[in-house]
């Protein structure tokens, strides 16, 4: 790991010694700005998202977390003693450090699931209709006409067709959580 503090990253975040920084940083584990200002938070966030091509967590406590947050692509607000802005700022809001394991391994874990299968099932959904439209239209020469009313088709889409991915997104969980808090990578398989 590497541990730095405000005043060094001030001079790694001049341009003569970013890269250096940043091959530094891609072969550690893990990264401890302590002392750092809110400028300089955010300013490092957005060298690793632009530079490594990253995707970005952030996790603050106080408001002078909030810049930080809002440049990540995914902020997480601890609310506690320094106040509510870091939560306000955030996307996803927690009450202490502690479940941030399980707010990333367990939750994060179901939500590429759900959204990847609903994604499928939206595809595959289209597909059937569009190619449903399309052999009709031999059958009628290519006329135009309609080939079905209008109330089946809105009735396709909201109800016949959309509450099951709706029902199997909020209620799918292919793994347990106490799996995925044993096997963290499980994770990936997701990404």
């Amino acid at each position: 790991g590497l541990v730095i503090d405000g005043r060094t990253l001030e001079h790694v975040l001049h341009d003569s010694l970013q890269n250096i920084f940043l091959e530094l940083t891609e072969k550690c584990r893990a990264v401890v700005c302590c002392q750092a200002t809110p400028l300089q938070k955010s300013v490092l966030v957005k060298l690793v998202r632009s530079k490594l091509k990253a995707m970005t967590l952030a996790v603050g406590d106080g408001a002078n977390d909030v810049s930080m947050i809002q440049v990540a692509d995914v902020g997480v607000g601890i609310s506690g003693q320094e106040g509510m802005q870091a939560v306000m700022a955030s996307d996803f809001a927690i009450s202490q450090f502690k479940h941030l394991r399980k707010l990333l391994l367990v939750h994060g874990h179901w939500c590429y699931t759900r959204l990847t299968n609903m994604v499928l099932y939206y595809f595959y959904k289209n597909v059937t209709y569009v190619n449903l439209l399309f052999w009709y239209q031999f059958f009628c020469g290519f006329s135009g006409t309609s080939m079905t009313d209008y109330w089946i088709l809105i009735l396709f889409n909201l109800l016949f067709t959309s509450v099951p991915p709706i029902i199997y997104g909020v209620l799918d969980k292919d793994v347990s959580a106490e799996i995925l808090m044993e096997l963290p990578q499980l994770y990936t398989m997701g990404q």
